[in-house]
């Protein structure tokens, strides 16, 4: 036998630099797509900025819809951290909208917001 006629050992023949042609990239879109999930998130959970938040994830859907059609692409990859990306801006973009859902329906309930108003007096008259 000679050497070319052996199974080579290890797997898979080497390969010449000429035959691994040019190495796949990320997909700048699948990294906007999480960098904005995460920050839609953060905006979310902080209650104050949930209106930042669901603008934020409203915009990391689209660049991470963007993403999986990119990463579709040869030679590009992504996939996992678009479909990330997706999961935390749809995510925050819930979370905000039932934020918002919830503090319009407090404050649209006249004795809620009497019962509210009532502590703030309260801890005015404490206060002086």
């Amino acid at each position: 036998m000679t050497a070319s006629s052996e199974p080579m050992r290890g797997g898979a023949p080497a390969r010449s630099r000429a035959d691994r042609g040019t190495p796949a990239k990320t997909s700048a879109a699948a990294t906007f797509s999480l960098v904005f999930g995460v920050a839609a998130l953060v905006c979310t959970l902080t209650a104050i900025l949930a209106w930042a938040g669901i603008i934020l994830g409203i915009i990391g859907i689209i660049v991470g819809i963007f993403g999986l059609r990119m990463a579709a692409r040869p030679n590009v990859t992504g996939r996992g951290v678009t479909i990330g990306g997706l999961t935390l801006s749809i995510i925050a973009l819930i979370l905000g909208l039932v934020f918002i859902a919830g503090v319009a329906t407090f404050l649209n309930n006249e004795g809620a917001a009497n019962r509210l108003q009532e502590q703030v007096d309260d801890l005015r008259n404490r206060a002086s």
